[in-house]
């Protein structure tokens, strides 16, 4: 649904993965603009992959998307490199449209 979401409003080009640990290795590998992670991914959830991205991507910005959205949930994904806690509550378009308002700030 992420992807389909992405590039049907935005025409970008997606990667995906279905595990922390293949997340970075297909940051790795495609070098991405924007890096979108789920809290409750398997092998290594996303507060587990943010840091290791954050320090291979020092300026990407990186979405924690999850249904476990609170105020300590945001203070530790900031603490390891998440630039936003988006909730899926809010909806795919609002993640799209955070995604676009980040890239924009991240090539300023």
């Amino acid at each position: 649904m992420l992807r389909t979401a992405f590039e049907e409003h935005s025409g970008w080009d997606v990667g995906e993965a279905v595990n922390g640990r293949e997340a970075i290795d297909k940051a790795r590998e495609l070098n991405p603009d924007l890096i979108v992670l789920d809290l409750s991914m398997p092998i290594m959830h996303g507060l587990e992959a943010a840091p290791v991205l954050r320090r291979m991507l020092p300026t990407v910005p990186i979405i924690l998307f999850t249904l476990h959205d609170n105020k300590t949930l945001q203070r530790e994904a900031f603490s390891v490199g998440v630039s936003a806690v988006v909730s899926k509550a809010v909806g795919l378009k609002t993640l799209v449209n955070r995604a676009e308002d980040l890239l924009r700030a991240s090539h300023a």
